[in-house]
Order: C-alpha cells, then structure tokens, then sequence
C-alpha cells in the first residue's frame, strides 16, 4: 500500500472515529455535548466534530510532510514528539468548569481515538521502507 493511500486511509478513519463516539453519546445514549462560557452554551454537533478532526488530520498530515521532506534527520521522531505534546495540550481545556462530566468523558474519548488512528497511521510501520513508511529521508540526504 502506497503512503499517501495508507496516510488517507488514517485520516478518513481519525475523522469518522470522533464523529461515532459522538452518534454514540448525543443521538444514541441522549446526553447532548454542550460547552458553557458565561451565559452562551455552544452545542457540539457533528459538524463542528467532524471539521475539528479533519483540521487536525490534516495539519498532522501536513507537518509530517513537511518535515519528511524539509526537516531534520529525523523527522518522524520529532513529528511523534508534536503529535504528542498536541495531544497533551488538547486536554487542558477539558479541565475548565464549561461543561459537565459526560461531555468531558465523550471529547476526552474523542480526542483519544483520534490520535490512536491518526499517529501510528500517518507514521506507518517504522523500518518498514518505501512501500509502507515513505522514503527514507536519511537516504535521500546522503
């Protein structure tokens, strides 16, 4: 499988898994995915699910081409270090009082689910080589 249809393949999948954690919680289970700030509430549909997803799919995707193609030696390493520190830094504002236990447990999920696709699919199998991980980039510097 080639690395852009693998790396497709993820994103498509770290889109979708957001989106049934949430048909699971809102439509399915009745608990409606809601943020306060102040007096406004800001109900989490599946629209604003699947854009954040795809957003953050995508600027994944993006930052690790780049860095194949511009970065340093190891540029899968240092992508695997930003997607998690991102990762970390997306909880933070689950600890805010704007919302309850439910909508906290299901965007927690959501953000789990969504680097458990995405980072092991955009960096495929290490060692792996052309067909499955993308080229090495330390063969192409040499």
């Amino acid at each position: 499988m080639s690395t852009r249809r693998r790396r497709l393949g993820a994103t498509a999948s770290a889109v979708l898994a957001p989106v049934l954690v949430w048909l699971v919680t809102d439509p399915l289970l009745g608990h409606r995915l809601r943020i306060a700030d102040g007096e406004q509430v800001l109900d989490l549909g599946a629209g604003p699910v699947t854009v954040v997803a795809l957003l953050a799919s995508l600027s994944g995707w993006g930052l690790l081409a780049a860095l194949e193609r511009f970065g340093p030696r190891h540029a899968r390493a240092v992508w695997a270090g930003v997607a998690a520190a991102v990762l970390a830094v997306s909880f933070l504002p689950l600890i805010d009082d704007g919302m309850d236990g439910g909508t906290r447990a299901a965007l927690a999920v959501m953000h789990l689910v969504v680097a458990a696709l995405l980072i092991p699919g955009l960096l495929g199998r290490p060692g792996a080589g052309a067909g499955a991980a993308g080229p090495d980039v330390r063969s192409q510097r040499a």
